[in-house]
């Protein structure tokens, strides 16, 4: 027997001992098609877990079982051993595609439609079981063809089978997006009050998580537009209410039923899911609260917006390149000017030394990136919605930046050294902790930048705080990673440090000229104060800066005796204490002021007067901004209130709304959830019949004009 016949005759061995799946794939235009099995034997009387499996050509799309406005549904016809049935298709949740101005449902890439067949307890072990089905479909991009093939699937009887290790996955994906029967979910249906033509699907959750990109798929044909708008709200009870535009000439249905998607935010049972199934019966009187709060709509994301993590290890990606680019933001650059000056301290020391540096720093600042994540997701759990950057929502962490920022700029200007205003047995403490001040740089390096959301970095956190806890804290590691991986590289390869010149006057330079991005830090911290609580606590900080000034002046000072200088300073530091108390005190909000009310050409922001202008055929650009977030007024200042951007927004009719969450303001969060996202900058333009388009975190006068020129 030659080596060949040998493989052969081996391989049909172990083929039938295993009960293998024999099936050919059939190739016809832009679809491959092939019937497969989820196991790859048949246990008699067992049932069988078999499906359609189409692979269609990058950008063409096969339909649901309701294809929406055009298009038409998958078939199977089965031929099957006496003694075997078939059950329905059940499809998997579909996604909508936008084609011009219409909207199709269905399913593009690869998908298979699983079906289930019972078998017969006569079927006898060893036999050859054939499974035959005749399947249609109409695979479509820009023109649409019909497809169809006749397939043939052998398995074969016996006493166990296994999981097909080649198509488990697909299986298991079109398992994951089958739509959950959601029992515990109390649903309505009502005709939408004061609108014509609309109808209002009104839910219980059993969470109360908010869910993003929801988007309601009905099972019958002709009875909601496909393309139009599905607007999700918030009642004041906690239910949620889609609002849904009925089929043009469509009477109100007498029952509704179809599958409820989402991108983030389904709970059932306390599991996350896609897809929910829903049915409900549709009053015949108007009964329901009509209005609420928009949480969100359809979504789309312009060229450079990162709209969506779609997966853990795309967000961990995501997480790293906009943790590096954070070192770019300008609100890292006082606490970057710090550790470069560490770096050039460091520099002709020894490379172990340095590199223990390096790590500390690092350590630090991942440390605090997941101090920041615990603290987040806590109170997330606790009911409370907040986002990123929530921690300088508070007028006393403002205050408290600001001190601290005041008392760097005065060491690094040389005003004092530590040990001339702290006992000498303190001050001696310091070399026993040599790492202490690389950890603590790093620390502060976060805390800095914490009101910065870097490009790529809004949907890692979006992602993040969308995902059960041990994947959120997996994202900001690797945030936490992103922006200390510069300083790993230097601190791993230090002789580019040695190029710097040898410690000296040059040195002593740097460090006083260091000092001015502290001291603009200062300022800025007051103008956020001032933002948050008004002017009068902007004076109050000034006087408690002036009044820690004169402590640090007289202390280090020898022109009066050493006990007067001690009373003096007691009694300016009582008096910066007394100064300081108030602005431990949140402002109530009636002494809030407005980053928008200095403006006539941007509105305040509310999600109704959104719901307004769009319902007059209004397109609005939304800018989700806050007074301590430098990005933020980085895109004013360069792009925004530009006087020839101001004049393009007019000529395109755009109205201008500006979201301010300088303070905490639960609106404006879920807002932010609703695109996926949990700090700002964002930057939205409702386009009315259109999805919302979010635009990157950096803007361009191109972004913004590509963005308006088709409204």
């Amino acid at each position: 027997m030659t080596l060949r016949a040998l493989a052969l005759t081996l391989f049909l061995a172990v083929a039938f001992t295993t009960g293998a799946a024999w099936a050919k794939p059939v190739q016809t235009d832009h679809v491959e098609a092939e019937l497969i099995a989820e196991r790859t034997a048949i246990e008699p009387g067992k049932p069988v877990h078999v499906g359609l499996r189409l692979k269609m050509d990058n950008e063409w799309h096969t339909y649901w079982r309701n294809p929406g406005d055009t298009g038409l549904p998958t078939t199977i016809a089965w031929k099957l051993p006496k003694g075997f049935a078939a059950g329905d298709i059940e499809w998997p949740a579909p996604h909508r595609i936008d084609i011009a101005t219409l909207a199709n449902y269905g399913y593009g890439n690869e998908i298979v439609l699983p079906v289930t067949l019972s078998t017969t307890a006569a079927l006898k072990l060893g036999q050859a079981v054939p499974i035959k089905a005749h399947a249609e479909w109409l695979v479509c991009r820009e023109q649409c063809i019909p497809g169809g093939a006749d397939l043939e699937l052998e398995l074969r009887v016996m006493e166990k089978s296994d999981a097909d290790p080649k198509w488990s996955a697909l299986f298991a994906k079109a398992k994951q997006d089958q739509p959950r029967a959601a029992d515990d979910w109390k649903w309505a249906a009502h005709k939408a009050q004061g609108a014509d033509g609309r109808i209002d699907i009104v839910w219980s959750a059993s969470s109360d998580t908010t869910p993003t990109k929801v988007q309601f798929f009905p099972i019958a044909e002709g009875v909601i537009e496909p393309a139009a708008a599905q607007k999700l709200y918030r009642l004041a009870d906690g239910r949620l209410r889609l609002n849904l535009q009925l089929a043009k000439q469509a009477a109100v249905p007498a029952s509704i039923d179809g599958v409820l998607t989402a991108a983030s935010g389904l709970k059932v049972a306390g599991e996350d899911v896609r897809a929910v199934s829903m049915r409900a019966n549709v009053g015949s009187s108007n009964i329901l609260a009509s209005g609420g709060t928009p949480i969100g709509s359809g979504v789309t994301y312009a060229a450079g917006a990162q709209g969506g993590a779609a997966s853990l290890g795309f967000a961990l990606i995501l997480a790293v390149i906009g943790g590096l680019i954070l070192n770019l933001m300008p609100c890292v650059f006082p606490v970057i000017s710090l550790k470069v000056l560490g770096f050039a301290q460091q520099a002709h020391g020894r490379a172990r030394v340095i590199r223990i540096h390096g790590l500390v720093f690092a350590g630090g600042v991942i440390a605090s990136f997941v101090a920041l994540a615990v603290i987040v997701l806590t109170l997330r759990e606790s009911g409370q919605n907040i986002g990123w950057g929530f921690q300088l929502q508070s007028p006393v962490v403002i205050t408290s930046l600001a001190i601290l920022f005041f008392l760097l700029t005065l060491n690094v200007a040389g005003f004092f050294e530590v040990g001339t205003l702290i006992p000498g047995r303190v001050a001696s403490m310091q070399p026993k902790n040599p790492y202490l001040n690389s950890f603590l740089s790093g620390v502060l390096a976060v805390v800095i930048a914490s009101p910065c959301t870097a490009p790529f970095m809004g949907a890692a956190l979006g992602y993040a705080l969308s995902q059960p806890a041990d994947e959120a804290l997996a994202v900001f590691v690797a945030l936490g990673f992103g922006m200390a991986l510069p300083y790993l590289v230097l601190a791993w390869f230090p002789a580019w440090l040695k190029k710097l010149p040898k410690p000296g006057a040059w040195m002593v330079w740097l460090k006083q000229l260091l000092a001015i991005p502290l001291a603009a830090t200062v300022i800025w911290l007051g103008w956020v104060l001032e933002q948050q609580s008004g002017a009068d606590a902007f004076a109050r900080l000034a006087f408690v800066l002036l009044l820690l000034g004169t402590v640090i002046w007289l202390m280090r000072g020898r022109q009066l005796r050493r006990s007067v200088q001690v009373a003096l300073a007691s009694l300016a530091l009582v008096g910066a204490v007394v100064f300081a108390v108030p602005l431990f005190e949140d402002a109530p909000p009636a002494a809030v002021k407005s980053a928008t009310a200095a403006s006539d050409v941007w509105q305040p922001w509310s999600p109704q007067s959104v719901e307004k202008h769009l319902d007059a055929g209004h397109a609005v650009f939304v800018d989700f901004t806050a007074a301590w977030c430098v990005s933020c007024q980085a895109n004013k200042k360069l792009v925004l209130e530009r006087s020839d951007t101001i004049k393009m927004f007019n000529d395109r009719k755009v109205v201008l709304m500006r979201a301010d969450w300088t303070r905490r303001d639960p609106e404006i969060t879920a807002a932010l959830a609703g695109f996926g996202r949990s700090g700002v900058p964002v930057y939205a333009l409702y386009r009315p019949g259109k999805d919302t388009l979010v635009l990157p975190e950096i803007l361009t006068d191109g972004i913004l004009r590509d963005a308006t020129k088709n409204l």
